[in-house]
């Protein structure tokens, strides 16, 4: 089901027609000391695109503690700061509706600029915020530009990789936002000792600093060779592809089947050729999207849209964003404290996504996802059981709190090893060529929408049921996540991104359990894809 395709061998080698007559084509595999280096270009290209991912990261780490100074200061309720808290994910619909047709409009490359832009301006408002209204007004603007960098930035990086190093590029995003998350918690504590009115300032307005940077180095970047297809630039597209793939034959390979998806002749070789307004600014996508899915796209959009609302339903922006109160809860008392503790949950959660990177093209999606999302159901099971013991008793039983602490790293760090980088990576590569942009956003949509929900509740349902039942309910949706993922998705680890379409057309749950499946010597590449 999923053998390695052209895209992830350095020099394939021809063989004859089998079974499928014209229609398709076999390409052996080659032996393990055949295997590509990485393409040095492609991970630059990745981490300057990953960088917009920094915003959200930023955000949501440093609104952690920020949290704590602006309830002192403006003197608002806790329903004010879990609205203050969550609603950017809300804003950032905005961003991520417009992003997909904005990134088909003006191209991959401007959209991320456009995003560090509007991130840029609400740092500043939300640094400068003199009261809530104001500050809610700055939490409107950087969402937008969250919204923007959340959808943009996968979907660049997916385009510009080469099968054979794609889950490592495509979940640097992932890896940017927590590094994001880790600048917010560090921010948080270099600047508690600053005088109540200044400090949480800081720490928001300092923000702004990342999207400066981002726009200095997307310059450097070349656009998607996808999108420079759409747009019938061919000769554009296929320098980018000589750049960024690992070798001359997989770049025509390639190039042959961008050309393919977009409806461009296979003969066609000119730099510039007309192309659809259809194709080129995606018109009538939404239609094909929602309307008149065929099967296989139908399946796409389901799997696009559970993968990322099980990501967030698991709870983890309420243990991100919340987790000085939840060390709190758990016996830590001051301020320092749980701040120190809550760089320790930043620390562990960069560190296991960085281990991630390195597994998801050899261990494959399928296999991390589904440990990671074990590891996350027994970590929030004895987390909740921890935090109960401790609501239940009238003094201090360290056993739970120890526990309740290792368990809030063991928590971060399962999800960082394979939810976290795979729900980018998954959603960035299953959806064709033309249905991509729109796509992914509708999947951020969905995201988006899960943790804003997720981040306004945290503290009402902690109330009502106490913490340790939130994370009881947190755990049941992550069983739940787990049998969606081992029956729905396919996996796709070296399939190139022209191939889904026939990848979850014949997808069954039954084939995840056939071995072979994945290591087939021999890999079949229909020519007639969407």
């Amino acid at each position: 089901m999923t053998g390695f395709t052209p895209e992830n061998q350095s020099v394939p080698s021809p063989a004859p027609a089998t079974k499928h007559g014209d229609s398709t084509k076999r390409v052996p595999e080659l032996g393990p000391q055949a295997k590509p280096k990485r393409n040095k270009y492609a991970f630059a290209c990745a981490i300057l695109a990953s960088m917009t991912s920094i915003l959200l990261g930023y955000d949501i780490g440093v609104m952690s503690g920020a949290m704590i100074y602006i309830k002192r200061d403006l003197k608002i309720s806790d329903l004010q700061i879990g609205i203050l808290a969550g609603i950017l994910n809300i804003y950032s619909l905005l961003g991520s509706c417009a992003a997909g047709r904005t990134s088909d409009w003006i191209g991959r490359r401007y959209t991320i600029v456009l995003a560090g832009a509007i991130f840029f301006a609400g740092a500043l408002l939300m640094g400068f915020a003199p009261n809530y209204a104001f500050l809610m007004f700055g939490r409107f603007v950087a969402g937008i530009g969250v919204g923007y960098a959340l959808m943009i930035a996968p979907v660049y990086t997916a385009e510009v990789s080469p099968a054979s190093s794609r889950g490592f590029l495509t979940s640097f995003p992932e890896v940017f936002i927590n590094a994001g998350i880790m600048l917010g918690y560090v921010s948080n504590l270099a600047f508690s000792k600053f005088p109540l009115k200044l400090g949480w300032r800081f720490m928001l307005g300092i923000g702004a600093i990342p999207s400066v940077i981002l726009a200095i180095g997307v310059l450097a970047m070349p656009e998607s060779p996808r999108w420079l297809v759409m747009q019938g630039r061919l000769g554009e597209a296929k320098r980018v592809l000589d750049k960024t793939s690992d070798s001359p034959a997989e770049a025509s390979l390639r190039l042959e089947d961008i050309k393919e998806a977009a409806g461009i002749p296979a003969d066609c070789h000119d730099d510039v050729v007309q192309v659809s307004r259809r194709n080129s600014h995606g018109e009538g996508v939404w239609k094909e999207l929602l309307l008149r899915p065929t099967p296989a796209v139908r399946r796409v959009m389901i799997a696009a849209i559970g993968i990322h609302f099980f990501q967030q339903a698991s709870g983890i922006d309420a243990v991100v964003l919340f987790s000085p109160r939840i060390f709190k809860t758990a016996g830590l008392e001051t301020d320092h404290e749980q701040l120190l503790a809550t760089v320790a949950v930043g620390v562990v959660k960069t560190s296991f996504i960085l281990v991630a990177t390195f597994l998801l093209d050899r261990v494959g999606r399928r296999p991390l996802l589904l440990t990671s999302v074990g590891g996350m159901v027994l970590s929030l099971a004895v987390l909740g059981t921890s935090l109960t013991v401790i609501n239940q008793s009238d003094k201090k039983v360290m056993w739970a709190v120890v526990l309740s602490i290792a368990t809030v790293m063991t928590y971060v760090a399962t999800f960082s090893i394979g939810a976290g980088p795979i729900t980018w990576v998954y959603s960035s590569e299953i959806f064709p060529l033309r249905l991509r942009s729109q796509g992914s956003s509708m999947g951020v949509v969905v995201n988006r929408v899960t943790s804003g929900v997720i981040s306004m509740t945290f503290l009402p349902m902690s109330k009502g049921m106490t913490t340790g039942g939130a994370f009881y309910l947190f755990g049941g949706i992550a069983t739940v996540a787990w049998v969606f993922f081992y029956t729905f998705l396919p996996e796709t680890q070296g399939r190139m991104l022209e191939d889904m379409d026939e990848l979850f057309s014949g997808f069954r749950w039954r084939d995840s359990k056939n071995k072979n499946s994945s290591s087939n010597p021999e890999v079949e590449i229909g020519l007639n894809k969407q």
